[in-house]
Parts: C-alpha cells; sequence; structure tokens
C-alpha cells in the first residue's frame, strides 16, 4: 500500500479497512464455495457415473466393432464346403434342441413353467438395462485387468 493512503499514525484508512473486509468475504465465499464442492458427494458420483457410462458406451461400441470385423474375417476365411456343413449342424442342433425344449416343457410342473415364463417376459421388458448392465460389467472387468496390466 502507498504511504499517501495511510494516516500519520501508518494505520489504514476507513477506506482500506472497507477494501480489506470486501477481499476477505470474497475469499471466504470461494473457500466455502469449494469445500461444498468437495463434500458434495452426490454430485461427485453423479460425474464419476457419466463418466463410467461414457467410458462404457464407447468400450461396448469398440466390442462390437471387434466382434463384427472377427466375424467377416473368419466368415472370408471359412471354406464354402465348412459353411454349408456348419449350417446343417446348426440347423440339427436347433433341432435337437427344439425336441429337448419340449421334452422339458412336458415334464415341468405348471408352477415353475409360469416362474420361467415371468422371468423370461421381466428380461425381455428390460432388455436394454441388461445389455446396459453387462456392457458396463464386462467394460469394468477389461478396465480393471488393463490396470493390473500396468502395475
Amino acid at each position: 500500500m502507498n504511504d499517501e493512503s495511510h494516516n500519520t499514525m501508518g494505520t489504514p484508512t476507513p477506506e482500506e479497512l472497507r477494501e480489506q473486509v470486501e477481499r476477505t468475504r470474497d475469499e471466504l465465499g470461494q473457500t466455502v464455495e469449494a469445500l461444498a464442492a468437495k463434500a458434495d458427494v452426490k454430485a461427485q458420483v453423479k460425474e464419476k457415473t457419466a463418466a463410467v457410462k461414457e467410458q462404457a458406451a464407447s468400450t461396448s461400441s469398440q466390442i462390437r466393432e471387434k466382434a463384427a470385423q472377427a466375424a467377416q474375417l473368419i466368415k472370408d476365411r471359412t471354406p464354402e464346403a465348412v459353411q454349408e456343413k456348419t449350417a446343417q449342424a446348426a440347423a440339427q442342433v436347433r433341432e435337437s434342441a427344439a425336441r429337448a425344449g419340449q421334452f422339458a416343457a412336458d415334464r415341468t410342473p405348471d408352477p415353475l413353467l409360469e416362474k420361467a415364463d415371468r422371468a423370461a417376459r421381466a428380461a425381455r421388458a428390460n432388455r436394454t438395462t441388461l445389455i446396459a448392465g453387462g456392457a458396463l460389467l464386462i467394460s469394468l472387468l477389461l478396465i480393471r485387468r488393463s490396470r493390473g496390466r500396468n502395475r
């Protein structure tokens, strides 16, 4: 502070004291806001959740893309005769599975069938949530695995 703003005793003027009080209030307000932000766990969780969701979506997209590329590569490199035999085998497996399913349905008690039906309907109704949860789980496992390699 310059010498003109002090009186002859070297003490601050009332105007300087007001300015100092105002600066202190501003600093205190900023400090309180910073502490409130650090203490706002809910907001921090929301931010982390959004970041994880974004990363999960990105990872899920990458996984889908890589899986599609791998499937196409396998299809391109598989001889046609093998593809035909595979299609025949798949048809036989589907037919056997249908017979086994019908056999199981014929032998399964009605209350158990009803519960299984309700579970299947609930899964179909919440398909997006189940897929997102699965993708999130896979992403978290991949992240954990990659962090384990980095240590």
